[in-house]
């Protein structure tokens, strides 16, 4: 039986639709700032027996002030549980950008331990374009009583995520590369941040690769192609720190990396957020 541990395209996720250990996860967020709402979305076209991975409700943890913040283990083990997530489970992601949030859940699951988890490449906008099945579910709860607890066990790989500690820390050593995921105009701090409170710019000594610059037509580019993009960002293969504006397209470019084979990858979960909020941190423009 093939498992899938990284991307799944369309066409492969249709022929497997039937399988019993399948559970297809819709993890679609609103849109943030000045993003663009999806063309079709939940709970209007769903992808037949996907179920809701809500990032913002049930898999952040809501003690903290930072969006879309890890939660502990035993919260993503409930979570996960409620979706009908078992050990054996095939879990693919998508999302109604094509490619922004499934990454975050994808990263969020290799980070609680389960190895068969894969991004829907091109997400919804693409399964659509190919003329894929889509259903209708109104009235959520039509879904939900069908769900069987599953029997997910969270095991927890250390050294997925990093705080603002270390990031500060390699901003000065350089031993690892720090990227940035936003878009250049963020990066550059000319344009402002739409959250309120955070500064404009990036953090010292990082490096800027927009999530969009390893897409094409909403497709990862070739694994040759993110190869050499990695190559000739990071030529001495050095450890990577993967950040964005709260953590979440960040993940795209752990993802990116994973496909090209690259290893030694952390994501800072606060991103921006948190770095562009600390009174202490310092902050570079242009």
């Amino acid at each position: 039986m093939t498992h899938f541990q990284q991307l799944i395209s369309c066409i492969d996720l249709h022929a497997i639709l039937d399988r019993a250990d399948l559970v297809v996860l819709d993890a679609s967020m609103p849109p943030v700032g000045n993003m663009k709402a999806a063309e079709y979305s939940w709970p209007m076209h769903v992808i037949p027996n996907a179920r809701r991975f809500d990032l913002n409700k049930d898999f952040s943890d809501l003690d903290s002030q930072l969006p879309h913040t890890m939660p502990s283990a035993e919260h993503f083990e409930r979570a996960a549980q409620a979706l009908g997530i078992n050990q054996q489970s095939q879990v693919v992601i998508y999302d109604d950008l094509g490619l922004f949030s499934a990454a975050r859940a994808w990263y969020m699951f290799k980070a609680m331990g389960h190895k068969n988890v894969a991004v829907l490449d091109g997400g919804l906008p693409e399964w659509i374009r190919l003329n894929k099945p889509v259903v209708n579910i109104e009235g959520e709860g039509s879904l939900k009583c069908k769900v069987v607890k599953g029997d997910f066990i969270a095991s927890v790989n250390e050294g997925y995520f990093c705080d603002w500690h270390e990031v500060e820390n390699q901003s000065q050593q350089l031993q690892k590369v720090i990227f940035d995921a936003r878009a250049r105009a963020r990066f550059k701090g000319e344009a402002s941040e739409p959250r309120a409170g955070v500064r404009s710019g990036h953090i010292p000594n990082s490096k800027n690769l927009p999530f969009s610059d390893l897409l094409k037509d909403g497709l990862f580019k070739r694994e040759s192609e993110l190869i050499e993009i990695f190559k000739e960002l990071n030529s001495d293969n050095k450890p990577m720190i993967m950040s964005c504006g709260s953590g979440v397209t960040a993940c795209i470019l752990a993802l990116a990396a994973d496909i090209s084979g690259l290893s030694n990858i952390r994501v800072y979960d606060g991103s921006w957020s948190e770095w562009g909020s600390l009174e202490h941190t310092q902050v570079e423009k242009g």
